[in-house]
């Protein structure tokens, strides 16, 4: 583990390559899985708030989960997260543009309709933070659907924390990433 701050990092984020390749998985992370995306307390309160403006971009059934769910949900496990069509599997902010599934908040974001880009969850994937009262551990979630993110990685040899470095910014700040580095430099 890399210590930072307050955070520590699985050395995969480190070791291993990823650059998503959504020519090829089209997206598939938005419409897989048990539960929507993460969300942290505070983005709760922005989905509340920006739904009105960001509502046209979405599917009707987008729209139909979120109008029946809300804007944000507890999962299974008690964890707060985005809603899902029918209640599992795709995410509510999904939209399809080209076969690709994009994002409709990111979509908002870069009309400029809203100031805020997406959950931090997805902006960070495949990095995971498991929170603890005192510090965060952020792993590599392996995921055989991204498999040709880790090919395409490995061949543009870009490993995974520098394939994230804005997200990791805007969740950690500039002084976060740069002391990365820096411990990186001193420990190679």
């Amino acid at each position: 583990m890399i210590e930072v701050q307050s955070t520590l990092l699985h050395e995969d984020l480190i070791k291993e390559d990823f650059v998503c390749n959504l020519s090829k998985c089209k997206g598939i992370c938005c419409v897989e899985g048990d539960a929507g995306a993460p969300l942290e307390q505070a983005e709760k309160e922005i989905l509340e708030e920006i739904y009105p403006k960001i509502k046209h971009l979405l599917a009707p059934k987008g729209i139909a989960a979120i109008e029946e769910y809300g804007t944000s949900v507890l999962d299974l496990d008690g964890d707060l997260t985005t809603p899902c069509v029918d209640g599992h599997k795709e995410c509510a902010y999904v939209t399809f543009e080209n076969g690709i599934t994009k994002c409709a908040i990111e979509k908002a974001y870069e009309q400029g309709l809203v100031d805020w880009k997406k959950p931090i969850s997805c902006h960070l994937y495949p990095i995971r933070i498991t929170q603890y009262p005192e510090f965060e551990v952020l792993n590599y979630d392996r995921w055989h659907i991204c498999k040709d993110a880790c090919t395409f990685g490995r061949e543009l040899k870009v490993p995974v924390y520098k394939f994230l470095k804005d997200p990791l910014i805007r969740k950690y700040g500039e002084d976060w990433y740069t002391e990365l580095e820096e411990n990186l430099a001193n420990n190679s």
